[in-house]
């Protein structure tokens, strides 16, 4: 089972990147930062390239909460921080560059530090549902966080404010999971208990609005500046999330040294690769694609 869901959550990593990449580009293509919101959406959705990025980002979804069913939060997500060197790739076959030495060393190195985190780690087990008391404060937490980043973004230069707005968004995003896999730990009771749940709705309801923050994010600054706050905060706070809601269970003991070792690695790799030409679509320093 733990396989199937690594494997479901690479896929909805891959689908993920193509969202990024697509719906960027729409953002971008859209005019200025500074285009009003009311003649900025429905241009939008009249460009193609961001209604395919919408298509993919639903398709991952699916592939997600497929993974998210058969497998713990504090592995699915982590794993689907995979997207950024999925995001390399596209981007070498869509602008084909070839990457640099240094890029190819931090494309390594994520995925060195992201094995090392999850085999030193081992997050399993866990409950299946969360008592509603738990959401209570746990909503409550990640809400006032959330609004807190996004009114503090609103005061910030570009990059300081895509970078900000991301962190937002990705816990967003990590909530939107959580409350996905709650809803769907209710299948064995069959689907009408899933459809009778609350947390279905309410994860449909964040992921809207997370959906939503994230065209703001990506209108706020480059990827560079985004990119490592949505993919290596979705990754982290689902870990959180996943001990303290799920009671799932993660070694750290004696290995703690080590597996900050490998976080440090996976931050540097990923602040790194966000930079590169690739994922950027030649961005960096010019605003635009």
């Amino acid at each position: 089972m733990l396989a199937l869901s690594i494997c479901l959550a690479l896929l909805a990593a891959v689908g993920n990147a193509a969202a990024s990449v697509l719906q960027r580009r729409a953002a971008a293509d859209a005019g200025p930062a500074g285009t009003a919101v009311r003649g900025w959406w429905p241009g939008l959705v009249r460009r193609r390239v961001w209604v395919w990025g919408a298509v993919m980002l639903g398709l991952s979804g699916v592939f997600q909460a497929l993974a998210l069913a058969t497998g713990p939060l504090a592995v699915v997500q982590p794993v689907m921080s995979t997207e950024l060197l999925f995001t390399l790739v596209l981007g070498g076959v869509v602008f084909r560059r070839s990457p640099d030495r240094r890029t190819w060393w931090a494309f390594g190195a994520m995925a060195a530090g992201l094995a090392a985190f999850l085999a030193l780690a081992e997050p399993s087990g866990g409950r299946a549902t969360v008592p509603a008391a738990d959401w209570l404060w746990a909503g409550l937490a990640i809400g006032m966080v959330a609004a807190v980043l996004v009114g503090v973004a609103s005061r910030l230069p570009s990059a300081p404010r895509a970078a900000v707005l991301g962190t937002a968004t990705a816990m967003g995003f990590s909530a939107t999971a959580a409350l996905l896999k709650d809803a769907l730990g209710r299948l064995p009771d069959g689907l009408g208990a899933v459809f009778g749940t609350w947390q279905l709705y309410a994860a449909v309801a964040v992921g809207l609005t997370s959906f939503l923050l994230l065209q703001v994010t990506f209108r706020a600054g480059t990827l560079a500046a985004s990119q490592p706050a949505l993919t290596l905060g979705d990754a982290l706070l689902s870990v959180v999330l996943g001990v303290t809601l799920f009671d799932e269970r993660v070694v750290v003991g004696v290995r703690g040294v080590f597996e900050a070792v490998a976080l440090a690695v996976l931050v540097v790799a990923c602040v790194r690769l966000a930079r590169s030409p690739l994922v950027t679509g030649g961005e960096e320093g010019e605003g635009t694609w």
